[in-house]
């Protein structure tokens, strides 16, 4: 069996340039690749554009790499959580495309399943689907979305074996499988790494034929995007 494990951080970033494309899991702060992005703070690569349910916040996840000025393009659902964002967008220094979160899940998944473009009702009407082809099925008009084509594609699971395959724990799953199907070259954090055949193959979300590169991860905040608490009486 092939052992996909690498030493370090530092290993399972090697190939990383200056310009690329990269999809990053997670939903928010949870279930997000925290060392590969420290890793590429260290780097110090540009120009990336980054495919991401959304963009961290300002002093942790995707808004560390915001802060150097890394990020050209940010591909995202949802950002209202990131001041520097906010600031970059309206000030033109960050590109954004925005994205209905269904299509840009489907966008991950057609990448991974080899499928070139799918069409989907969500955004037609909208600024979402100016300059993309649009069609109608049985009455409904549906827009044209291409599946996205990353260098390499970060993800973080819970469990993972030397043969790449993952397992995920509770709503830290999110984006992190369809990701991890897509990527040229898919780099695997997790939390705990064991020999292959010691996961239960029925638990198994990511088969490790899409896993290229994986390591055990350290130093985890596992930190909440928003608390909210009720006031004491």
């Amino acid at each position: 069996m092939i052992n996909k494990v690498v030493n370090n951080v530092q290993e399972a970033l090697e190939g990383v340039e200056d310009g690329m494309t990269f999809m990053l899991g997670g939903f928010g702060l949870c279930g997000i690749p925290e060392n590969s992005i420290t890793e590429l703070v260290r780097k110090k690569v540009k120009d990336l554009t980054c495919i991401s349910n959304n963009a961290g916040v300002d002093d942790f996840g995707l808004g560390l790499l915001l802060h150097q000025r890394q990020i050209k393009k940010m591909v995202s659902s949802y950002v209202g959580e990131n001041d520097e964002f906010e600031r970059q967008m309206l000030s033109g220094e960050l590109e954004v495309e925005l994205i209905p979160q269904g299509t840009l899940a489907e966008r991950c998944r057609a990448a991974g399943a080899g499928i070139p473009a799918f069409y989907t009702p969500a955004g037609y009407g909208t600024e979402v689907a100016e300059g993309k082809e649009t069609r109608e099925f049985d009455g409904k008009m549906y827009v044209l979305e291409k599946a996205f084509k990353p260098d390499f594609a970060f993800v973080k699971a819970w469990k993972g074996d030397t043969a790449g395959n993952l397992i995920f724990k509770g709503t830290a799953r999110n984006f992190n499988p369809m990701m991890a199907m897509a990527g040229k070259i898919t780099v695997a954090e997790v939390e705990e790494l064991v020999p292959a055949g010691e996961l239960d193959p029925n638990e198994i979300h990511t088969p490790g034929i899409f896993v290229q590169r994986i390591f055990e991860g350290k130093d985890y905040e596992k930190r909440i995007e928003q608390r909210t608490v009720r006031p004491k009486n």
